[in-house]
């Protein structure tokens, strides 16, 4: 089977409502003002775009508020073609704990993401369709950490059960990732390291530690090494 090109897709949509002269109304949902940077710059020249913040991942209110505030700055100080309206969701991280409850112990990427993915998306989809948008997407697709064809499969689901179309998307694409990066370091933005849940953050602290842990390791070793070098040259 051939893998979908997804970000092909959304080219292809687009060429074909620039030749209509359309320019559709998107609710663009996103999880942090880095990863919808590029999103913004990719897709702002041929949508009406406005931005969706809906996160109930992220269960510590000051980094919520915080990712918030930064998006509504990067809106104000990016230079794009049009407009960009701003729409916050609904804050309540119980809801996601309810969701992904029996899941907390679920690797980085395993299902409680994927229920995780399909709460939010699904939100996007209501959101999308009672504000009479044309399409919907995430900016989640930039991460090089998440699955394009994971995330575009439950878009896709979530569209059709709400009745609303779904825009394909793999931001990772055309150096997405890097060039948002660039735009972050442009506009100074606050760049976290981990997605968003207690659960993601608790994984990426473990992770550094280990690292921390083998580079004490890998440096003790350096020491030993040299150590004993200048044993075998007295």
């Amino acid at each position: 089977m051939n893998q979908r090109n997804y970000q092909r897709e959304q080219d292809l949509l687009v060429r074909k409502n620039e030749a209509s002269g359309l320019v559709p109304k998107l609710l663009l949902h996103v999880c942090c003002a880095p990863c919808s940077s590029f999103c913004l710059e990719s897709l702002a020249p041929h949508f009406d775009v406005t931005v969706f913040f809906c996160n109930p991942n992220i269960d510590d209110p000051e980094e919520y508020h915080r990712r918030a505030e930064e998006e509504q700055r990067l809106l104000r100080e990016m230079d794009l073609p049009r407009p960009v309206g701003f729409l916050e969701g609904e804050y309540n991280p119980e809801r996601f704990h309810e969701a992904v409850r029996g899941h907390e112990t679920d690797p980085e990427g395993g299902e409680r993401c994927g229920i995780c993915f399909e709460l939010r998306l699904r939100e996007s989809a209501k959101a999308a369709k009672a504000g009479g948008f044309d399409y919907f997407t995430t900016s989640l697709t930039i991460s090089p950490m998440k699955s394009a064809p994971r995330l575009n499969e439950i878009g896709e689901r979530v569209a059709a059960e709400e009745g609303i179309a779904f825009l394909p998307s793999d931001f990772k694409k055309k150096n997405g990732f890097l060039r948002s990066t660039e735009l972050s370091k442009e506009h100074g933005l606050y760049r976290q390291d981990y997605c968003g849940c207690s659960y993601s953050k608790r994984d990426a602290e473990r992770r550094e530690a280990q690292r921390c842990s083998e580079a004490k390791t890998d440096s003790a070793s350096v020491s030993a090494s040299a150590s004993s070098c200048k044993r075998c040259s007295s």
